[in-house]
């Protein structure tokens, strides 16, 4: 099991999604989940309209590439129309290092029709996953606390899926004792699963 940082390594959540906390998830071998959307026709780092402070794309891509490309650039897609960019911005990046996921249907259907990397969702509130066939992968997501199963992971891998398992601490829920029901899953020897969590190192000794 890789861990995704998710939205670099910090301690403040100021720290989020910037190039220090980038970084610091690269050094330690990470992968990493960011936020990406466009400001005056630039890529950058950001999950909120973007600010003159925000981390250009670029210069995490090249973070990324000094670091050798530790685990995966999961990339969360905050507006339309990127791919193009998108693609132009990763193109040194092999694209199995890379994926782009929770994008609108619509625009999902740009990034198939591209043969770009992406995952699709999978969720309680999304019970059939969109382009699903196409879909190199599957984010696996749980707003009610009670969809992210064992069964769910191993029939996405069954399928060919590699699989982003989001941890219950990204929507504000413990994490501890999900994680102890979740320990003891096979699915974690997999390369193919991931973890994305705000607590990479920790996650790579309890599901070790």
């Amino acid at each position: 099991m890789d861990s995704l940082a998710h939205r670099g390594l910090w301690a403040e959540p100021e720290q989020r999604n910037t190039l220090s906390a980038l970084r610091g998830a690269f050094a330690r071998g990470y992968g990493v989940e960011l936020d990406v959307r466009d400001r005056d026709g630039t890529l950058v780092v950001s999950h909120d309209p973007a600010g003159d402070r925000a981390v250009a794309l670029a210069d995490v891509v090249g973070t990324y590439l000094e670091h050798g490309c530790p685990g995966s650039l999961a990339i969360n897609i905050k507006a339309d129309g990127l791919a193009p960019m998108l693609e132009r911005a990763l193109s040194a990046v092999p694209a199995a290092r890379w994926f782009a996921f929770d994008m609108s249907v619509p625009d999902l259907l740009a990034y198939a029709q591209a043969r770009l990397p992406f995952f699709t969702r999978h969720s309680d509130i999304e019970p059939e996953p969109a382009l699903y066939a196409q879909a190199g992968g599957v984010w696996l997501d749980d707003f009610s606390g009670t969809f992210v199963a064992e069964q769910r992971v191993a029939a996405h891998l069954r399928a060919g899926k590699r699989v982003a398992v989001v941890s219950p601490e990204l929507h504000r829920r413990e994490r501890a004792a999900t994680w102890e029901s979740w320990r003891t899953w096979a699915v974690w020897r997999s390369t193919q699963v991931m973890l994305c969590t705000d607590h990479p190192a920790e996650a790579q000794t309890v599901f070790a």
